[in-house]
Formats: C-alpha cells, structure tokens, sequence
C-alpha cells in the first residue's frame, strides 16, 4: 500500500519573485499593489527561508534548488504545479497554463534526486499539450489520496478534464472530477485549483464544500472521501480565502506526522477545528503574506513531496 505523506520535500528558493500578470487572470487569490519587485522578492525571500527552517528544525528532510534571474519565473516558488514524485520510481511533468511558468522545468531536481541515490524509473511528461491549450498543473490540480489511488480534481482552466483522466490511466488513479468555486465581485467563477480548496491526509480531509455547488457533485466527493475511510473536516469560502484549504500532512525523519499550514490559514481556524486536526497531527505554521498576497498560493504550492525509492542513501 502506497504512503500517503513523506519526510523528502522538494522545494525551490525564489531569486525574483514577484506578482505574475499571466496568472492573476484566473488566480483570484492574487493581489497587486504598487510595491517594488525588489521589495517583493526581498521579503518573500525572508518568508521562504522563514518556511524551510521550520520545517528543518521539526525533522522534515528537505531539498532545495535556487532559482536563477535568467529565465525570469516569478513563480518559481510553487514547483508542485509542474512536477509529481511517485513511489513506484516515476515522475509526471505537467503542461502549465502562463507561458512564464512553463520555464520552470528546466530546473535540475531530476539530476539532484538521482546524484542523492532517489531511482527514477520514468518519467511521464504531458507538456506537450500546452500546444493544445490542454492544462493540467500537478498536485495543483490533482489532490492525490495515494493510499487508496483516488486523483480529486476541480476543473477549471488550469485543470483539464481529459487530462485528469490521462494522468489517473497512466498513473493507476480513479477521478473524482468535480466543479468548485468561489465568489469574486458577486460573481461565482471557477477555483483556479484544487489545493486550494481542499487536502487529503492520511486520515481525514479539509475541504471546503461551500465551493461546490452542484448538490450531487457535494455528494459525489463527499462519499468518496467517506469511503476511503476520511473524517471531513469542513472549512468556509472565508477560511478557504485565508488557505485553509491549502494544507499538507508531512512526515518528520523520525515519522510524527505535521500538518504545515501557513500563518494565515492557522489563525481563520476554529478551536474546534483545531482540535479535530490535532487529534491526528501537530500543527505547523509559518508566517508568509507576502508569498500568498502576491502568488495567490500557500504553503501546500510551495512544496512537491519526493516518494521516489531509493538506491542507497
């Protein structure tokens, strides 16, 4: 049976981060105000180095690739959206939706993880259907229950639905496809990703229901998480708009499982909620606005989990 979390984390330090045009078509979570580059990318760099020696001092095993000016990715710093590591040695590469963002593949995690012993069997890339306007942006759009082999995915136009079904044949997954969405100036548009409406842990979920309005879709998620055996933890469109909905359950080298959340996200929630999730894992916060106010993502974006085997270590 596969893990559900993992100690190994991938994570890329920003060297120019900035609000990124391209995304905020449809990245309702983003915010710009006239505030410098340098300043931005000066403090989400603080707030990055903030994350990982948190994470660090909790246990967690991290491996980190520094970004470079040339070409400029000012999103650099959500690698989950183009890369997924998988336990039976195979990697997918992702088609992503801003062009920008699509140079954030040449980063060389590949020739790190198998120089620290990680076996790569295969690599599966379906960037070639960027060609094709066809968009499916990793464990952005996929929210994977890897123990029991469920891909949940809210379409929308980063998440493509042939292509959820491609990866889910590919990869040995069943799709829970489904719509999600969320009030922008009274209107009702599409969450531009999954993670940001909900998490799958090893026993439970959070999710933000509100954000579909299908009654039968509702029902449709809701009984597959139910089934594979998830308490559901439910967060509001408000709370989802703090990144309650953007968490991820990681395990530290010793294997206590965390449950990594930033600051933002921690302080929407109730005390009962916060009961509910650490009765199954301590809660690890970590203060970055900067990062979500001009990224329109979280912790949970900032991370790709690494489940390769390995060789030796």
């Amino acid at each position: 049976m596969n893990n559900q979390t993992t100690h190994t984390l991938f994570m890329v330090e920003p060297v120019a981060f900035a609000f990124n045009h391209q995304t905020a078509v449809n990245n309702f979570f983003q915010q710009n105000e006239p505030d410098t580059e340098i300043a931005i990318g000066q403090e989400a760099h603080k707030e990055f180095c903030r994350m990982t020696d948190t994470l660090r001092a909790q246990g967690v095993e991290l491996i980190i690739e520094k970004d470079t000016l040339h070409p400029h990715t000012p999103d650099s710093i959500f690698p989950n959206n183009w890369i997924s590591f998988h336990e039976d040695g195979r990697v997918a590469l992702y088609p992503m939706y801003a062009e920008n963002r699509r140079m954030e593949r040449y980063n060389p995690i590949l020739s790190t993880l198998a120089d620290k012993g990680f076996s790569i069997r295969h690599v599966t890339d379906y960037s070639e259907f960027e060609k094709e306007g066809k968009f499916l942006e990793g464990t952005g759009s996929l929210v994977l229950d890897r123990t029991f082999l469920i891909a949940y995915a809210a379409l929308s136009e980063r998440t493509n639905e042939e292509l959820t079904h491609r990866f889910c044949r590919d990869f040995g997954y069943e799709p829970v496809i489904f719509h999600a969405y969320q009030t922008v100036t009274g209107q009702r548009l599409p969450v531009y990703h999954t993670n940001v409406m909900m998490c799958v842990a090893e026993n439970y979920a959070v999710i933000c229901l509100d954000a579909i309005d299908s009654p039968w879709e509702r029902e449709v998620v809701t009984h597959s998480l139910v089934r594979h055996s998830k308490e559901i933890i439910e967060i509001s469109e408000k709370q989802m708009h703090r990144f309650a909905g953007n968490m991820l359950q990681v395990k530290t080298q010793r294997g206590q499982s965390l449950l990594v959340m930033s600051q933002s996200a921690c302080d929407s929630l109730t005390d009962p909620q916060k009961n509910r999730l650490q009765a199954y894992n301590e809660i690890v916060s970590v203060d970055i606005p900067v990062i979500e106010k001009y990224g329109g993502g979280s912790v949970r974006c900032m991370i790709a989990e690494v489940f390769l085997p390995t060789h030796i270590r």
